[in-house]
């Protein structure tokens, strides 16, 4: 599932080709909202709110979530797309760009005035001007689940998912399930947020400081080989909040108690 840096960088991305430009084209290929139509409006802005993005057109917000496959492409006008367009669920064209949003999970469109209802409910983003690490921990460190779990849910924090939350633990040497009104949530956050602001502006995600291939993190998808910290077999499980939304956990045993 795309994270919260994924996220702001397709925003960017996004935002670089469309904000400032009329709408030429503009099609939503999903039931609830297939008569939208905003062409001639001008798009101001591309934003990300944590995993959400929110373009806003016009009067109007187009919102859309990734979930675990969706993703935007942007391609000059009249380039061929590089996915098949039965899979395209957005597009939005304008002089000389072209976007399309391909798989995508959740799509509204909304009078910006009413946004709010669709993502007033998510915690602080570390990678938003506004962002409130004393709130972040507040809410974090009143939440009794395993930390692995109140880490992923986003009306604490906005942007952690399963990657971030495994790396985030391990640095800290918390067990995954440990709850986390028990922990230091403050730092939980502060590092966190450094994470992912390091990590906001690089193509490959590293968590150790080295991007080469296999070398990124400390035991996301490690389950079975040596902490890179102690020698340590890593071990493998499952957490959610609930059984059909767990994610996969990683730990190192002598690390992490």
């Amino acid at each position: 599932m795309p994270e919260g840096d994924t996220v702001f960088r397709t925003a960017r991305r996004l935002n670089d080709v469309l904000a400032g430009r009329e709408v030429r084209r503009f099609e939503l290929r999903v039931p609830q909202v297939a008569t939208a139509d905003l062409r001639g409006e001008t798009v101001h802005e591309v934003v990300s709110r944590g995993k959400h993005l929110l373009h806003h057109i016009g009067e109007w917000t187009l919102h859309s979530h990734l979930k675990m496959e969706g993703e935007w492409h942007v391609y000059r006008a009249g380039e061929r797309w590089r996915k098949p367009g039965f899979k395209a669920r957005a597009v939005i064209g304008v002089d000389g760009w072209e976007t399309v949003g391909f798989d995508l999970a959740d799509i509204d469109v909304v009078r910006t005035r009413d946004e709010g209802r669709l993502v007033d409910y998510l915690g602080p983003d570390p990678l938003s001007e506004s962002w409130d690490a004393a709130e972040a921990a507040r809410r974090l460190g009143a939440d009794h689940r395993a930390a692995h779990v109140a880490l992923q849910d986003q009306r604490n924090v906005a942007g952690f998912g399963n990657e971030y939350a495994n790396e985030i633990l391990f640095v800290r040497g918390i067990l995954p399930t440990r709850p986390a009104d028990e922990t230091d949530a403050a730092a939980l956050v502060d590092l966190g947020a450094r994470m992912i602001r390091a990590n906001r502006d690089r193509r490959d995600r590293t968590f150790t400081g080295d991007a080469r291939p296999g070398r990124t993190t400390w035991v996301y998808g490690r389950e079975g080989r040596p902490c890179r910290r102690c020698g340590t077999r890593i071990e493998g499980g499952a957490l959610g909040a609930h059984p059909t939304r767990e994610r996969i956990v990683f730990w190192c045993p002598s690390c992490q108690r």
